[in-house]
């Protein structure tokens, strides 16, 4: 598009761009979320990073809305709660069931942040979260992996918050639902990025 216009730029104009005004559009995207829903799946997943071995620990509600990713050193009761800590501290609540996979670092925090929270932990019930993970690790694939750990935490909050914004919630899945979401994507995308 830039091009058609007479204007010529690199990759690395369009890695800067991406650096600087990412994050305040990610931000802006994110005010305009809806209210997540109130049964959360949390999972983590290996990420190599500047060949180091992370955790990337992810938040999901049932429309498959990403609620929060954090990326962490360890997989243990420490960076479960974290996780934790940072839901309730973004959103404002507790949800009514968090579903896990069954990673035993899940119940004890969830003890120590929200004691009267019901939790699920079976392999097979966490599957929206699971799922979660394909489109990063396609984008990690095309990306040819990841060079330093904050890259990776900047890039994974502004890639969720724009696909949260584009992607087809689970229970709006007819032609013309879908058609008019991504209108509306196209126009808070316009609204968050100053355009409009």
């Amino acid at each position: 598009m830039l091009l058609e216009r007479g204007i010529d730029v690199s990759y690395e104009t369009v890695r800067r761009w991406i650096a600087k005004f990412g994050p305040q559009i990610a931000r802006n995207l994110r005010r305009r979320q809806a209210r997540p829903g109130d049964i959360w799946y949390l999972d983590e997943v290996v990420v190599k990073c500047a060949g180091e071995k992370f955790w990337f620990w992810r938040a999901v509600d049932q429309n498959g809305t990403v609620l929060e990713e954090i990326l962490q050193k360890q997989r243990d009761k420490g960076a479960a709660k974290r996780l934790l800590v940072a839901l309730m501290k973004r959103y404002g609540f507790a949800p009514k069931r968090i579903i896990t996979d069954k990673l035993r670092s899940y119940g004890a925090p969830k003890a120590e942040v929200t004691p009267g929270l019901e939790h699920w932990s079976h392999k097979g019930l966490n599957n929206r979260a699971e799922n979660s993970h394909l489109p990063f690790r396609k984008r990690e694939r095309t990306m040819q992996g990841h060079r330093s750990p904050g890259m990776l935490q900047r890039f994974v909050s502004m890639h969720s918050a724009t696909r949260n914004c584009f992607s087809v919630p689970s229970s709006r899945r007819a032609a013309q639902t879908i058609r008019y979401h991504r209108l509306e994507a196209f126009d808070a995308w316009k609204i968050a990025a100053g355009v409009a």
